[in-house]
């Protein structure tokens, strides 16, 4: 786990063996609401690309909204992902020659990004959503969420103490 998006570094992923980022759009990388990726968003992408990692979007939001925040990226997408189902996903690992073994994920949810994660054997990093949906929907998925965030800090408190 980690406290934004831009926490998780070229050095960082390079340390674990990552040479591969399944990156999650919406309340990851920006609210639902931005049309377009920020400044932070553009230059953390750079940096991913400068140290050679690949990076791929995976959004289970429509086309409209993918191609619109991938206009300056320029990065392979995939949208209507149906997340947590992993057939994008095997699709864009076996397209752009990927290795599982050095691919991560990285989002919001644990019952979509990091589900289809672990699916599919991958690491998965998650971060808190930028701004969260207030539907129904979303507040009983978070209430769900709940007991496996808080399993996830005690481990990370764990490995900080044993380190």
């Amino acid at each position: 786990m980690f406290d934004r998006f831009s926490d998780i570094t070229p050095e960082f992923l390079q340390s674990i063996g990552i040479r591969s980022v399944f990156v999650d759009i919406d309340n990851t990388l920006a609210p639902y609401e931005a049309p377009d990726p920020n400044q932070k968003v553009i230059k953390w992408f750079e940096d991913l690309k400068n140290a050679g990692i690949t990076a791929i979007l995976m959004s289970n939001n429509d086309a409209a909204r993918v191609h619109r925040f991938n206009k300056s990226l320029r990065l392979p997408a995939y949208y209507d992902c149906k997340k947590p189902s992993i057939k994008s996903y095997v699709n864009a690992l076996s397209r752009l020659g990927l290795d599982r073994a050095d691919s991560c994920v990285i989002g919001d949810q644990i019952f979509t990004d990091v589900l289809v994660g672990k699916r599919l054997g991958l690491r998965a990093i998650l971060v808190p959503p930028i701004r969260d949906q207030k539907t129904m929907f979303f507040r009983i998925k978070r209430f769900f969420e709940k007991p496996f965030i808080l399993y996830f800090k005690r481990q990370q408190v764990k490995k900080q103490f044993l380190q």
